[in-house]
């Protein structure tokens, strides 16, 4: 799967957990790491989680390779790593505090 369509992917699975203002950024010229970054918000510690749990389960049950998953037992920001696709699903508070788009907009 490319990444612009594992980007898709994610998205509809974002979507699919009620997850609240999701942004897409294009990093392919700013990151040897990865092609895209999307960030979330959840309502709550719990659904933080089961956001991030959701994307990790239905890529793994889709066949797409999984880097790895960090933050879930704390829940304040859940990190997934699919290679070409970077998921930050955060509750509101984190991310205003680290303004993800902002650093990777400059």
């Amino acid at each position: 799967m490319q990444s612009s369509e594992l980007l898709d992917f994610v998205v509809e699975k974002i979507d699919d957990m009620k997850g609240r203002d999701v942004v897409k950024l294009d990093v392919q010229k700013k990151s040897t790491i990865t092609d895209y970054m999307v960030v979330c918000s959840g309502n709550s510690k719990r659904h933080v989680q089961s956001i991030g749990e959701s994307v990790y389960l239905e890529a793994k049950n889709s066949g797409i390779k999984i880097i790895g998953m960090e933050g879930k037992q704390f829940g304040e920001w859940v990190l997934v790593d699919l290679g070409g696709v970077i998921v930050h699903v955060m509750q509101e508070s984190t991310r205003d505090f680290y303004q993800l788009e902002k650093l990777w907009a400059e």
